[in-house]
């Protein structure tokens, strides 16, 4: 039978003699990674054969038709020419492969069953694929062994520092100044078989508080589960707090693992976020030079030469809760990838788009909950005295997969988001134990149809198209984005606003949206009472986004975000190679400086009649530093005009202002006058997004409405002015989303 290695070195030839056009709609690693599935495929089918089950009949046939493809170059050659042909064969098989492995990785099924051990200090849960070492009783992961290597996790430092469980925490009002609060690593006291079989175990580790504990007032249940034939282990928690406990506030909640840097140098976090990565030593001086705050660092003299002057900063890689679904990092010696696959972010706090970190240089492997990042102080998970609270927080996958030898180990990435899918349909999973977390049938589902009325932009209702539709905790318009105690859930609709929430856990929602395209928040007030087997179709629902007249101006586009606009260059001397010249370079360290360079003397001056948001509109306001050292804040000026068919407008015209973060900052509005005072609008300082120093393009959303008297605007010439006046830092400022315009005029209404 043909090897591995032999299969994708003849795969090349055959790719280069057939001249595979390069713009194919499948692209040449996903080409790549079928072709290895098929190449793994057949390789386990000599090994099924040993056994003569009608399984492997079923496999031997299937074997005699597809052996010819592997071990014959001139039939592949005819295939490859074949173009159409061949892919839907290497997909058809690749999904074959999994069906029949059924659901597994590439690595032989063991014959094992599930064995359980007690060693000094640890249990070891074993299946034959992997081997999973946790400290007894505290529930620390201390080891994963797996395809030879005795441990995947860090061999330094305490063996606690390797995989755990930990939050950061405090009493209302006692947090010690710049202080990030009190970093608790979870460490159980009691260690429980909740299940055993030949088919999964589920361990539990616990710890309880009572009125002498010097840690979190919260009961913590960690929960660890191994399945048979399963590449990886899944781990979630309960945490609980019962009536009458103090009052406690909660920053970040979190499981962590740190790889064995000797072996794990290459991570991916989505197809294009994905590179090699210094190690930890690149970044402690002299080899690296801390820069405007500790997580950033310029590398000096790394052991690679290859990251000379690159700067690290982990925020560089941070993503948004709904595209977090498999992150990790690949052992390219080895052939061994270590991943983290969350099939739903429910537990995640914030919706769909609050930004969380994942993998970093360590090689540091996150799965983060909660946290305040991108949002400030206003996501502090904030309990009064006597509140009682109960979440489930997972559970995640951790998933290891490995090829053969001589196979393209930067393929597993591939194979991990394979394995996501499978995760996913999965959801929710029926073999945990705690009847915290409920299967399928104990959940319900909400569907219906968003439409949006804007009678100024057409005459007959717009599909939702794109639009993302949630369950989150009754509250305001765009509470969700802020809410943290409970359960969210999400879908996005599909080109003609039809949406399905589907697995929502009982309780009581109120239905929230946003759409692409238009300002502001959808929020239906009803309080939807979710029980299990609950399905509930709304039918057609209508979002009417803040509108009072036709557009005059606008700058930018309604998405939340600031990418649309100008987005400098990095500083040649600060950058991270991954972002050069892609859309995303916002993700490079130190833009904020960029701004004084290209406006040296004078703000930023926009010209809605003949510039361009792309190209003129800087995609953050922010201070200016002064010689002193000092700081200033910025005022840029909107210039438009009236002509004569508006100069006998009466009552107000309105000012839409979108803002995609802020931090620390405030938005003066002046108009035809940049002295006035006091100032026309002013939202006093807001936010504390950390958004600018983070390398974000948005944290929370603003929407502000402003009413602009027309006996304040004149025929011809006029100007807005926009004040951020807070100025002690560099990272204080504002990120616009959109910019709107409105004429006062009802005639233009379409009916």
């Amino acid at each position: 039978m043909i090897t591995g290695s032999l299969g994708v070195v003849t795969f090349y030839e055959s790719l280069h003699m057939s001249n595979i056009n390069a713009s194919s709609s499948i692209s040449y690693l996903s080409c790549l990674y079928n072709f290895t599935c098929l190449i793994i495929f057949v390789d386990s089918i000599e090994r099924k054969l040993q056994d003569k089950s009608a399984d492997s009949f079923i496999m031997y046939t299937l074997s005699s038709h597809v052996y010819q493809l592997v071990t014959t170059i001139g039939y592949r050659r005819h295939l490859l020419r074949r173009g159409g042909c061949i892919i839907a064969l290497i997909m058809f098989l690749s999904l074959f492969e999994t069906a029949i492995s059924q659901n597994q990785s590439s690595d032989p099924e063991s014959t094992q069953v599930l064995q359980l051990h007690y060693q000094d200090g640890h249990v070891v849960v074993d299946n034959g694929i992997f081997q999973l070492t946790l400290s007894n009783p505290e529930g620390f992961v201390t080891g994963v062994r797996y395809n030879g290597i005795e441990n995947v996790l860090a061999y330094t430092g305490s063996e606690h520092d390797r995989g755990y469980w930990d939050l950061v925490w405090n009493f209302p009002g006692k947090k010690i100044k710049k202080s990030k609060g009190t970093l608790d690593r979870i460490e159980a006291t009691k260690m429980e078989v909740i299940t055993q079989s030949d088919e999964v175990i589920e361990l539990s580790f616990t710890r309880t508080w009572n009125a002498s504990s010097t840690f979190v007032p919260v009961n913590i249940d960690k929960r660890f589960v191994m399945l048979r034939n399963s590449s990886g282990f899944y781990s979630y928690a309960i945490f609980e707090r019962l009536k009458g406990w103090p009052a406690v506030e909660l920053d970040n909640i979190r499981l962590v693992f740190k790889l064995n840097q000797d072996k794990f140098h290459y991570m991916a976090i989505s197809d294009e976020r994905q590179r090699y990565m210094p190690l930890p030593d690149d970044r402690i001086p002299p080899r690296g030079k801390p820069l405007d705050y500790p997580e950033a660092v310029q590398l000096l003299d790394p052991i690679e030469p290859e990251f000379k002057g690159e700067v690290d900063d982990k925020y560089e890689y941070s993503m948004e809760s709904k595209d977090i679904k498999v992150h990790g990092w690949i052992s390219t010696n080895d052939s061994v990838g270590f991943w983290q696959i969350t099939p739903s972010n429910e537990f995640r706090s914030a919706g769909p788009l609050k930004q969380f970190l994942g993998s970093h240089v360590g090689p540091t492997h996150l799965a983060i909950f909660h946290s305040t990042h991108y949002a400030g102080a206003e996501l502090i998970m904030s309990f009064e005295e006597g509140e009682a609270w109960k979440k489930v927080f997972g559970p995640v996958f951790v998933y290891l997969n490995s090829f053969p030898k001589g196979v393209d180990p930067l393929l597993l990435w591939h194979q991990a988001k394979n394995q996501t899918k499978i995760e996913e349909e999965k959801w929710p999973y029926s073999f945990t134990a705690s009847s915290d977390f409920p299967a399928s049938d104990q959940r319900g589902s909400v569907t219906g149809r968003l439409l949006v009325r804007d009678r100024y932009i057409r005459s007959e209702d717009i599909p939702a198209n794109g639009s993302y539709v949630g369950l989150a905790a009754p509250g305001d318009v765009g509470s969700w984005q802020r809410e943290y105690k409970g359960y969210q859930f999400w879908s996005k609709a599909d080109e003609q606003g039809y949406f399905s929430i589907n697995n929502v856990r009982s309780g009581r929602y109120n239905l929230y949206a946003f759409v692409p395209g238009f300002i502001g928040d959808y929020h239906n007030e009803t309080v939807f009472d979710i029980s299990p087997g609950t399905n509930i179709s709304l039918g057609e629902l209508v979002y009417e986004p803040p509108r009072d007249g036709v557009t005059l101006w606008e700058i930018g586009v309604p998405d939340r975000t600031a990418a649309e606009f100008y987005i400098p260059d990095p500083n040649p001397s600060f950058i991270n190679k991954l972002y050069l010249n892609r859309s995303d370079q916002y993700r490079q360290y130190g833009l904020w400086e960029r701004y004084a360079e290209l406006y040296p003397d004078e703000d930023m001056v926009y010209n809605v009649d003949v510039d361009d948001y792309s190209k003129n509109w800087f995609y953050m306001q922010v201070t200016r530093k002064q010689p002193d050292g000092g700081y200033k804040g910025t005022t840029w000026e909107i210039k438009f005009q009236l002509d004569d068919k508006m100069k006998n407008s009466t009552g107000n015209f309105k000012l839409r202002i979108a803002l995609a973060t802020s931090n620390v900052a405030e938005l003066q509005v002046r108009v035809n006058d940049v002295s006035a005072k006091p100032p026309l609008f002013t939202t006093g300082e807001i936010g504390k997004d950390n958004t600018i120093a983070r390398h974000g393009i948005h944290g929370l959303y603003w929407l502000y409405s402003v009413d602009v008297p027309a006996s304040s605007l004149h025929h011809g010439n006029n100007s807005i002015y926009l004040t951020q006046p807070l100025a002690i830092s560099p990272f204080q400022g504002l990120m616009y989303d959109y910019i709107r315009l409105e004429f006062p005029d009802s005639i233009s209404h379409l009916t």
